[in-house]
């Protein structure tokens, strides 16, 4: 496949293709830059164009050439979807109608409240005990994942009973989801007990959340047992020195490692059913891998990178079985 951005005023003295994958260095050739590329090991690419100019400052663009976009986390991108590429059918399925309601828990040694959307299928009672699914990074995942889309589709199709979704706002993400003793106080010993209180949960909560969200989900079941009753995991940031020692200049990475090591040590399977999915050629790929063999728990690898789609796209069928069988 051919990549082409036209320069033809020598505007850039470099171009390179940047994703989760390697960094690509484009060749200049008669006024434009061409980066030739075999297809890579996925089902889609999402990426951008770094460019740089003479005075050796740098800026990211996305591919003038390429209308498929992707919303995310850090900004837009460009998509490179490669043949055999299918949206979720649940995208186009009919789906119930949905409430949503705000809810903010006073986060005590958090310096902040949780805040916190609370969806529901518009014709439950408030007072009506309901199967509660708790997400981390809860308004991304619905924004750009569409996860109370998937929950109202799935209720219509009578895959799954109908249920509420907690969409957690992270705050201070990275102090609060890298296995913190205090964020995961207020999250087992105040949040869940005033989403009970707000809407009567039936059964243990199930709970998502990935990269970092992940993780601190992980770190919260194994501090406070008991507290959810399935996992579903995506792209966790299980951080190991040999494999994510790129990563020692996060500011907790040390923390998360040592929590990650203990588990290990433990060797003990998950005491809740537990789903992993993680993008098969993304760096997280080797600590997912040995997260799940840890934990006696499945992991479904797919054909993506760290990014929202991917986790969207790895909802169904395998969050829809997990929530099947917890509930």
């Amino acid at each position: 496949m051919l990549f082409r951005l036209e320069d033809p005023d020598a505007r850039y003295s470099a171009v390179r293709l940047c994703s989760d994958l390697a960094p690509r260095e484009f060749a200049r050739h008669n006024g434009e830059w061409r980066l030739q590329l075999a297809p890579p090991p996925v089902a889609r690419l999402e990426y951008q164009l770094e460019v740089v100019h003479d005075d050796g400052g740098t800026e990211r663009l996305l591919d003038p050439d390429n209308p498929h976009r992707a919303p995310g986390a850090f900004g837009e991108k460009s998509v490179l979807l490669l043949p055999g590429y299918r949206p979720p059918a649940w995208l186009e399925d009919p789906r119930v109608e949905g409430v949503t309601s705000a809810v903010a828990v006073p986060g005590r040694g958090l310096a902040a409240s949780v805040r916190v959307e609370l969806w529901s299928p518009a014709d439950a009672d408030p007072g009506e005990p309901l199967p509660l699914l708790v997400a981390h990074d809860g308004p991304e995942y619905d924004e750009l994942a569409d996860l109370t889309r998937f929950a109202a589709a799935k209720i219509h199709a009578g895959e799954l009973p109908r249920h509420r979704v907690a969409l957690l706002a992270p705050g201070e993400r990275n102090e609060w989801y890298s296995a913190s003793a205090r964020y995961t106080r207020v999250l087992t010993q105040r949040v869940l007990p005033a989403l009970a209180e707000q809407a009567p949960t039936q059964g243990l909560p199930a709970a998502i959340g990935a990269s970092l969200g992940a993780l601190a989900l992980l770190h919260a079941e194994h501090r406070h047992p008991g507290s959810f009753g399935a996992l579903f995991l995506q792209s966790g940031s299980f951080f190991m020195p040999r494999y994510d020692a790129h990563e020692s200049g996060f500011p907790h990475y040390h923390r998360v490692v040592g929590f990650v090591r203990e588990i290990h040590r433990r060797a003990e399977p998950s005491p809740v059913p537990t789903t992993l999915t993680c993008g098969a050629a993304e760096e997280n790929i080797h600590n997912n891998r040995a997260m799940a063999q840890t934990l006696a728990a499945e992991l479904h690898e797919v054909a993506d990178t760290h990014n929202y789609t991917a986790w969207r796209d790895a909802l169904d069928p395998h969050l829809t079985r997990l929530l099947a069988d917890a509930w």
